[in-house]
């Protein structure tokens, strides 16, 4: 971006792009364009047209300006003979359910239509419409070349290239065309978007042709819906392999930015781990929030902790999810310090971000420990009046605090969400024989648990390992319950616990339509099958539970 000291107002006007080789006259009559006005109700004037296309072949260079809807230059841009470059419209609104509020008319040195970089601009920026003149050899204009975006179309085209029309004769009236264009793009919305519910689009970007896509895409609807966040649609990208910057190729993410706002979407959730630099790719190409898959997850669980520990292991959690992303954050974590016991000299914002983000970690663990040595102090009072210990665990809503309220009329929060229960809950179950146990219900498993999580947690899974019974809850009816096994499974490796015994329960059968199928699935995977819902189907589970405990002969 070049400035150039000619004022008018309080505004210097400049000239983007290069004005390396253009003589003084030049660059003189080309910021004149600052000075011009075009009604309102006009994509272009022919005096206007004549005056760009004049100056656009003595430079032998495109020029654009892109203009308000008031008709006002706010930008003149200067390019080569085949391109302009526009500047960053960071000041403009932006909005998912708005156009920018900006045209671009620019020269074509020659004959030739609006290119497929013209078209990406648009869809890019949200630009109301982007024209070209031609620019004949005379220095004349000729035709003009003009498309603008269009609401959601089953045909799948997201911009509509209208005829071209000599400039003299253009007489679309701009004003009434672009307010019926824009109430058309909030019409579609409108019909798409729940009240207080932010819309999204879900992404998974997929190297492996074997991997199960759709499997992974529908969890991820459901932690959207679990975190309050509307999904509106979905899209799925096969690739060799990643890109490193945008995760994804970047004529699909362009194709994003036009389909969001077709729909409204105004949040990308990628169904993986993106990197910091990743993130702030995204976000400056399309211009929309961006979150990652674990990013959701610590949200929804920084909604469902009521504990203090519970809260304390998501904050910690954050923190060390936020720590690294600190250099793609312009956010201060809170006020700068200075002065005596201050920050040193020459201490940059960045680095108080991470001191202080150091420093809030090391407190939370310091918590953390605290509050572990009061639960061990806990448990071995219970282990002092002989009470063998139950924990129910298993993929996120599968049930789980279901069964526990069924069995031991008890009153934990239900809810079909993802992560409904996060904060351990223990009651007491009464065998038929009289005999007792505490039963504890478990925050939920997921595949690929967010690492900082998984660190937050870890002391709370490890007290698995004092469990003298694993009750594995398995929600049956779920078209992948086996990698949600397998996932289970995994953690529990990773805790070292593989050789816990536990007892497997294939819950909610109420919903499995085959029942010789069902049989051979408890037999292959040695599981009780039953209903959290139906009281009538414990009985078995009772008895195994009991029969597991005997051997304990707690006294």
């Amino acid at each position: 971006m070049i400035g150039y000291p000619s004022k008018r107002g309080d505004i210097i006007d400049r000239i983007h792009g290069t004005a390396a080789g253009m003589k003084a006259g030049d660059i003189r009559d080309i910021q004149r364009l600052y000075r011009r006005r075009l009604p309102p109700e006009r994509i272009v004037t022919a005096e206007f047209a004549r005056g760009l296309a004049a100056l656009s072949r003595r430079i032998n260079r495109q020029i654009g300006t892109l203009v308000s809807r008031r008709g006002e230059v706010l930008y003149v841009i200067v390019g080569d003979h085949r391109q302009i470059v526009i500047p960053d419209l960071e000041g403009f609104r932006s909005s998912s359910a708005r156009l920018k509020g900006l045209r671009l008319i620019h020269t074509h040195l020659g004959t030739e239509p609006l290119t497929g970089d013209d078209l990406t601009d648009l869809a890019l920026l949200r630009l109301d419409m982007i024209s070209a003149i031609e620019v004949g050899e005379d220095g004349l204009p000729g035709r003009m070349h003009s498309a603008h975006l269009i609401p959601e179309n089953p045909g799948g085209a997201y911009w509509l290239l209208m005829d071209p029309v000599p400039v003299f004769e253009a007489d679309l009236n701009f004003t009434e065309f672009i307010q019926a264009l824009e109430d058309e793009l909030a019409r579609g919305q409108r019909t798409r978007r729940v009240a207080s519910a932010e819309g999204a689009i879900l992404i998974r970007v997929e190297t492996d042709p074997l991997f199960d896509s759709e499997g992974s895409l529908d969890e991820l609807r459901e932690l959207a819906r679990s975190s309050g966040v509307e999904v509106l649609d979905t899209v799925t990208q096969h690739r060799q392999g990643y890109d490193p910057r945008y995760l994804m190729g970047r004529g699909r993410l362009s194709d994003l930015v036009i389909r969001a706002l077709q729909i409204g979407a105004g949040l990308l959730i990628f169904d993986h781990e993106l990197s910091p630099g990743q993130v702030r790719s995204i976000t400056d190409f399309t211009d929309l929030k961006v979150i990652d898959r674990s990013q959701l997850i610590l949200d929804i669980f920084a909604r469902r902790a009521h504990s203090r520990e519970g809260k304390i292991q998501v904050e910690l959690a954050q923190m060390q999810y936020l720590l690294p992303r600190l250099a793609t954050k312009n956010t201060a974590l809170s006020r700068l310090t200075g002065g005596i016991g201050g920050t040193g000299p020459g201490e940059t914002k960045l680095e108080i971000n991470r001191r202080r983000a150091r420093e809030r970690i090391g407190r939370l663990k310091k918590d953390l420990k605290g509050v572990q040595k009061g639960r061990s102090q806990r448990r071995r009072l219970r282990r002092r009046r002989g009470l063998p210990v139950i924990s129910i665990i298993g993929y996120t809503n599968t049930g789980k605090s279901t069964l526990l309220n069924a069995l031991t009329q008890s009153s934990v929060l239900t809810e079909d969400i993802l992560f409904a229960t996060l904060d351990p809950k223990s009651s007491r179950l009464r065998f038929p024989r009289d005999r007792e146990a505490i039963i504890t219900d478990t925050v939920g498993f997921i595949r690929n648990l967010p690492k900082e999580l998984a660190s937050a947690f870890r002391a709370t899974l490890e007290e698995l390992g004092e469990a003298d019974l694993l009750l594995h809850v398995i929600d049956v009816s779920n078209p992948g319950f086996e990698e949600q096994v397998l996932a289970v499974e995994k953690i529990l490796e990773e805790l070292d616990l593989q050789n816990k015994k536990c007892v497997r329960v294939f819950n909610k059968i109420d919903l499995f339509p085959d029942k010789v199928v069902l049989d051979n699935l408890c037999r292959r995977f040695d599981a009780i099958p039953l209903s959290a819902l139906d009281p009538e189907t414990f009985p078995p589970l009772l008895g195994k539970l009991e029969g597991e405990l005997q051997p304990l002969d707690i006294e």
